[in-house]
């Protein structure tokens, strides 16, 4: 299945575009808010193939895609038109506050990780390559690395702002500056002039505390959502002839000197707080915070919860220079998830499941453990068990033995060069230790507890049914027109048999019907394609003109609607064949059995001209 109809299907099962108020992507799941859940069908979502599974949970509606979840969304968005904005207030007072707040810090925190998970690899590296003496602090090569991977961490309340200002609203730009105000080499200068006389800053008589703000991510967030007042007030107050010129200057006298007299300061206090408790922790129950992080790491990345998490990391490392709390707990979680997956696939006897939980297992050992999350551990749930015990086992370990990490990264089997500290391999061996004990206890009892295998009854029992069911072999062609081989489809979905074995027709009137009797499965709102399952056992899909999808209706005029018993010569579409041609498409429409595997063999009628309702394929 293309991407494009991946997303059609999907964006029909969520209750189409009119149910959509926003849709977004992270690694490996779209984002949807929707106007009203309960229009989506969760169910059929879930099994349509290229869906791993569903989520809704903190004021989101999230579909589990994998890896490619990117391409998907491209094609959601041109399906929906949703660049342009959709209105999404109402949804935002539905939610509670809580989900709000979750909503804010992953949406704030998911667009920068890119940058901070590279700028953390390439000083995890730096470390390793320290470790072995294959360089020095003194080296010139070095120290140019060295300044690279700070620039991401050094200019953090920059990155923060630009994605700060999509949650907030407010000019992107402007919140920027913001950012940059707070590591302007003028200000530092000025902290460390006034630090060294023991002294504050002063600024129009007001007290200015001398804070560093390099690495920092609380006092910024509290900066922009400051702004998000400040900036729509004076666009209000201010005439519309001078918006574009004072709004930003007020705005700007406004912020930066109450961010650096008032939310800063407090903003950096928090931030110390919020360490103090982390270290008290360490100090009295070390054992306690990784434990927890190793056993309930799932249903954090389950809710979304998870983003809560990485800000905590993230200021230790800013103010301490280790992060005992957020890297390592989810690191041996992910380690059990992997390790979970491989237990469900040397268990099970599915060609089909093992296939996945191999794959899933490796990218989860690989830092994205949503597909062996939705696709084996939640679906079976005995390996849900065998990764909260693994990951508490292993962190339960890790933090007796206070282990910790020195640089952001994705917590995966390549981040353990992070774990590369001052006084040597230790932390690093530790670290490791951790990840064998909780891979090597999922798996063990992954395992040993095994999933309820459908493998041998299901496909007999599918066999059976096929052969009790097919009592009609002949489907007969919807349309008018050249029956042609499905090489000839410039499409790779199609030419190449992806999506079944059939046949191409190139049409010469402009109408669709009924190949054989049966139900109308599918009818995208783009009428472009239409689903049928015969009495007979096939399932057939009949798609009108290739790429046609983007026309979003136009020039298609639907007979029939979804669920609608049909006959044999029954009108289901009629299509301006003209007008598809006018706007560039072409209008080679293939005729595919989708579920090409339950026959032997698939034959057809091809290189003749053929009339609706004569024989064109034989179902073996």
């Amino acid at each position: 299945m293309s991407f494009r109809d991946l997303a059609a299907i999907i964006l029909e099962k969520v209750g189409g575009k009119e149910n959509v108020s926003a849709v977004g992507h992270c690694v490996t799941r779209l984002r949807f808010n929707l106007k009203d859940d309960k229009k989506a069908d969760t169910e059929a979502i879930k099994n349509i193939k290229g869906v791993v599974g569903v989520v809704n949970q903190g004021g989101q509606y999230q579909i589990v895609i994998g890896n490619d979840v990117q391409n998907v969304h491209k094609e959601l968005v041109k399906l929906g038109n949703f660049n342009e904005p959709n209105g999404n207030q109402e949804k935002e007072k539905e939610k509670g506050k809580i989900a709000k707040v979750l909503d804010i810090i992953s949406g704030i925190f998911f667009p920068i990780i890119p940058a901070i998970a590279g700028a953390g690899m390439l000083k995890a590296l730096l470390a390793l390559l320290l470790a072995f003496n294959w360089t020095t602090v003194k080296s010139e090569t070095y120290q140019f690395l060295n300044f690279i991977a700070d620039a991401a961490f050094y200019f953090l309340p920059i990155l923060l702002a630009a994605s700060a200002s999509k949650k907030f609203k407010v000019n992107q730009y402007m919140a920027m500056v913001i950012g940059a105000v707070l590591v302007h080499p003028t200000f530092i200068s000025m902290m460390n002039t006034s630090k060294a006389a023991g002294t504050n800053m002063d600024f129009l008589g007001i007290s200015v505390p001398a804070v560093l703000y390099a690495s920092s991510v609380i006092p910024i967030i509290l900066a922009i959502w400051c702004m998000s007042y400040v900036e729509p007030f004076m666009g209000r107050i201010v005439p519309k002839s001078l918006n574009i010129v004072l709004v930003p200057l007020f705005t700007l006298i406004i912020v930066a000197p109450v961010t650096l007299i008032i939310i800063g300061p407090l903003g950096n206090q928090f931030g110390q707080v919020l360490g103090m408790g982390i270290t008290f922790l360490n100090t009295h129950v070390s054992w306690l915070v990784p434990t927890l992080m190793g056993t309930f790491t799932p249903f954090l990345v389950m809710t979304g919860m998870h983003y809560g998490i990485i800000p905590i990391g993230m200021n230790m490392l800013a103010t301490k220079g280790i992060d005992t709390v957020a890297g390592p707990g989810m690191l041996v979680s992910n380690m059990a998830q992997g390790a979970a997956a491989f237990g469900v696939a040397l268990r099970t006897k599915n060609t089909t499941i093992k296939q996945l939980a191999s794959s899933a297992g490796l990218t989860a050992i690989a830092g994205v453990t949503e597909p062996a999350m939705y696709g084996i551990s939640l679906r079976f749930k005995r390996p849900l068990i065998a990764t909260m015990i693994g990951g508490g086992i292993g962190g339960l370990f890790i933090g007796i033995m206070g282990v910790g990490r020195y640089a952001q990264v994705v917590p995966s089997i390549f981040s353990l060069p992070s774990y590369i500290g001052p006084n040597g391999f230790t932390n690093l061996i530790y670290a490791a230790i951790g990840c064998v004990l909780s891979f090597v206890t999922a798996l063990i009892v992954s395992y040993i507890l095994g999933i309820e295998d459908p493998v041998e009854e299901s496909i007999e029992s599918k066999t059976e049914t096929k052969k009790e069911i097919i009592s009609d072999n002949v489907i007969y062609s919807p349309i008018k027109g050249k029956s042609v081989e499905l090489k000839e489809v410039n499409d790779a979905v199609f030419s190449e048999g992806i999506l079944g074995k059939g046949v191409a027709i190139i049409p010469t009137e402009g109408k669709v019907f009924a190949p054989v009797d049966g139900i109308v499965t599918a009818f995208f709102d783009t009428h472009h394609a239409i689903g049928i399952t015969g009495e007979n056992g096939s399932e057939i899909l009949i798609h009108v003109g290739i790429d046609t999808v983007n026309l979003r209706g136009r020039y298609y005029t639907p007979k029939v609607t979804k669920g609608q018993n049909v006959k044999k010569g029954d009108l289901l579409l009629e299509f301006d064949m003209d007008g598809i041609k006018t706007e560039g498409y072409d209008i080679i429409t293939p005729f595919i059995i989708t579920n090409s595997t339950d026959h032997t063999d698939i034959s057809s009628i091809t290189g003749k001209d053929v009339e609706a309702g004569e024989a064109l394929l034989k179902l073996a």
